[in-house]
């Protein structure tokens, strides 16, 4: 088997955070969501990004999360804060506050709406990169930013000490295989429908979505790839793919359609916050549906 670097492991889950039904944050809901997820599989969690809702949960909440979520996996699992912002000094205070609360590494996105050039997206990166300790794990996910991190870009940025990682949801295939043939950034799979193809040439592992509910099916996907198996590999991807279309490629954020199918199952997620709405029935049976497909198989 290839050696791959994996500054924060292989299987993450971008969790969801759980709230109360009167829309507070549920901490004691996270710990087992956590727990869950650890136990299932996943050596790694990223809390505070976009399906954590962090556009709209408060700085005293994000660091409330990673304390209590570190409370319940212990060093079962690295802890990616999501801190990205608009704004490179928020995103500086958030980095800061992200290693005292006692996470392993920090999720930095493209600054979002102003559309910065690249020179100014190098700038923001190493900003946040020297601001702290922790290893940075780049996001780049340009259908929601506005604004690629571009190969070239990738290429420099490598060249930071603390700029260990990228989250890939750029949908350039092209471009990722680029930077990791000219870097040693470990790459992690954004999205669900590419977690086995970026593996396959190279990527250290995937952050997920769909891992919200099905954790150990996404693990077996690398699991059976590390074991030389690649048939079996791929039916295991394919054999997801109607839970991945159904949370990821129907109309609705992740979040929204990973807190319906969570709460079908019982496990911790509660309403999302506004301006997000929740899911309709129709949806959330075909969510269940998909999944119950999915376990009996």
């Amino acid at each position: 088997m290839t050696t791959r670097r994996r500054p924060f492991g292989r299987t993450l889950c971008a969790m969801i955070t759980p709230f109360t039904e009167a829309g507070t944050l549920d901490l004691e809901g996270a710990g087992r969501l956590a727990d869950r997820l650890v136990t299932e599989g996943c050596d790694g969690l990223v809390l505070n990004g976009t399906t954590g809702e962090s556009p709209t949960t408060t700085d005293a909440e994000k660091a409330e999360l990673i304390a209590a979520v570190r409370d319940a996996v212990g060093d079962r699992a690295t802890l990616v804060a999501g801190v990205g912002t608009a704004d490179t000094r928020h995103t500086v205070e958030g980095a800061r506050a992200a290693e005292k609360a006692g996470a392993d590494g920090v999720l930095v996105v493209t600054p979002y709406y102003s559309r910065p050039p690249q020179e100014a997206v190098s700038a923001h990166f190493r900003q946040v990169a020297d601001a702290s300790g922790l290893p940075v794990m780049l996001y780049d996910i340009p259908g929601r930013t506005g604004t690629r991190i571009e190969p070239e870009t990738m290429v420099r940025l490598a060249e930071h000490p603390r700029i260990v990682a990228v989250k890939d949801c750029s949908y350039d295939f092209l471009g990722t295989q680029k930077v990791l043939a000219e870097t040693e950034l470990a790459y992690y799979a954004g999205c669900d429908e590419h977690v086995l193809a970026l593996y396959a040439v190279g990527a250290a592992g995937c952050v997920s979505t769909v891992a919200n509910a099905a954790p150990r099916q996404i693990t077996t996907v690398l699991d059976a790839f590390d074991a030389g198996d690649t048939a079996r590999a791929a039916g295991l991807q394919q054999r997801l793919m109607p839970l991945i279309e159904a949370m990821t490629a129907a109309g609705l954020p992740g979040t929204v359609t990973a807190k319906a199918l969570l709460t079908r199952l019982g496990l911790p997620a509660g309403p999302v916050r506004p301006p997000l709405l929740p899911a309709g029935r129709e949806t959330a049976d075909g969510l269940h549906e998909a999944y119950g497909r999915l376990v009996a198989a």
